[in-house]
C-alpha cells in the first residue's frame, strides 16, 4: 500500500497505547473480605504502558516477551477485543475497538488452542462456512482454497471431522482458515506449539509463501525462537508492559551480545594447555583430542589474536565461529542480566 507520494504506508499505527486494570487489595480472610465490601481499595496494574510502534504492509514481525509481559493484551487491543485505557491504535486506517465488524473482515487470528473450525463438521464444510461468513467471491474462494490445500498438504484431511484431527493436522487447517479470506493483517499466537518438526517446517514455509503471494502483514507471538529466526524481519521486545527493543535480530545480537565462541580444530592429539599461560581475555570451555572451544568478548580481544596465540602451540586445521545464540540473549534479558534500552 502506498500513499500519494509513493511511500510505503503504515498498516498498523500504535501511539502511546495503555491498558490498565484495577485489582482489588484485601486480606484473604473473612474480615478482609467484609472490610473490602464497605471500604474497597484497589491498585492499578499497567498491563501495557505507553507503547508506540508502526508496522508497514507486508512485514513479518515477532512480538516477544515473557508470559505476563503484555503481549496478549496488546494483540487483543489490535484485534478490537479490548478497548485501550488511553492512546491510539489504527489497523489499515480503522480503529479496531470502534469499528469491530469492519476490522474483523480485514484481519485473521490464531489464538493458542481456540478454534474457528466447527468441531463436528468435516474440514471442507468449515472452510465453506468461513467463505460465506467473509463473503468471499466463489472463484476467489476456490482459487485460494486450492492453493492452500496444496501448500499445507490438506488433501487427505478435507473429509475428516475436526474432532478426529491430530494437533498438527488441526493447526494446519486453522492456519488455512485464517488466511482463506486474504486478510490484510494476521495475528499468530504460538502457531507451532506442541507440533512435530515436519509440521512446524510446513507451517513456517506456508507463512513465508502466503506473505509473498498476498503481501500479508503478520504479527507473531511465540516462545519458539526458531519461528522468529526463520520468519521475522523484525522483532518488538516487550517487558513489564513497556516496549524495550524495536529492530532486527542481527542488530540485537551486535548490540547486546557479550560473548562470541570459536572452535579451533587442531592436528595434535595432545594438550599444551597445562604448560602455557592463557590470556585472561580467553576462557577455555572444552578441549579434547580434536578441538579446543573458546569463549571470548569481541570488545576485549579479536578472533585473529586468538588464532595467532594458539598457532604458536598447535597446527590449526580449521576454525568454526559461533555468535551467542539469540535465545540465550533473550533469557539474559528476561533474567534482568542485560538491560535493553
Amino acid at each position: 500500500m502506498y500513499d500519494n507520494y509513493g511511500d510505503v504506508m503504515r498498516i498498523i499505527e500504535v501511539k502511546n497505547l495503555c491498558k490498565e486494570y484495577k485489582i482489588a487489595e484485601h486480606n484473604s480472610n473473612l474480615k478482609g473480605y467484609i472490610k473490602h465490601l464497605f471500604s474497597p481499595k484497589y491498585r492499578t496494574l499497567k498491563a501495557v504502558n505507553e507503547i508506540s510502534f508502526s508496522i508497514e504492509e507486508g512485514e513479518i514481525v515477532g512480538y516477544l516477551g515473557e508470559n505476563g509481559a503484555g503481549k496478549s493484551t496488546t494483540i487483543k487491543m489490535l484485534t478490537g477485543l479490548l478497548t485501550p485505557t488511553s492512546g491510539e491504535v489504527r489497523v489499515n486506517g480503522i480503529i479496531p475497538y470502534k469499528q469491530r465488524v469492519e476490522n474483523n473482515y480485514q484481519i485473521g487470528a490464531v489464538f493458542g488452542q481456540k478454534t474457528q473450525l466447527w468441531w463436528d463438521l468435516p474440514v471442507i464444510e468449515s472452510f465453506r462456512l468461513i467463505g460465506d461468513l467473509y463473503k468471499i467471491p466463489k472463484e476467489k474462494f476456490k482459487e485460494n482454497l486450492e492453493w492452500m490445500i496444496q501448500e499445507l498438504e490438506l488433501q487427505d484431511l478435507l473429509q475428516k471431522q475436526v474432532r478426529n484431527l491430530s494437533l498438527g493436522q488441526k493447526m494446519k487447517c486453522e492456519i488455512a482458515a485464517t488466511f482463506l479470506h486474504q486478510p490484510k493483517v494476521v495475528y499468530l499466537d504460538e502457531p507451532t506449539i506442541g507440533l512435530d518438526v515436519l509440521v512446524k517446517e510446513n507451517i513456517r514455509r506456508f507463512i513465508k509463501n502466503v506473505n509473498q503471494k498476498f503481501h500479508t502483514t503478520v504479527i507473531l507471538t511465540t516462545h519458539d525462537i526458531k519461528d522468529v529466526e526463520e520468519l521475522c524481519d523484525r522483532i518488538l521486545l516487550i517487558d513489564q508492559g513497556k516496549l524495550i527493543y524495536d529492530g532486527n535480530i542481527t542488530s540485537f545480537r551486535l548490540k547486546y551480545s557479550s560473548h562470541d565462541y570459536v572452535t579451533i580444530y587442531k592436528k595434535e592429539n595432545h594438550s599444551f594447555l597445562q604448560e602455557i599461560e592463557i590470556p585472561k581475555e580467553i576462557e577455555i570451555l572444552e578441549e579434547n583430542k580434536n578441538y579446543i572451544k573458546v569463549k571470548y568478548r569481541p570488545d576485549e580481544i579479536q578472533i585473529i589474536e586468538i588464532i595467532e596465540f594458539f598457532n604458536q602451540f598447535y597446527t590449526i586445521e580449521n576454525i568454526e565461529t559461533n555468535e551467542e545464540k539469540f535465545e540465550e540473549l533473550l533469557k539474559e534479558v528476561y533474567r534482568g542480566h542485560i538491560h535493553v534500552s
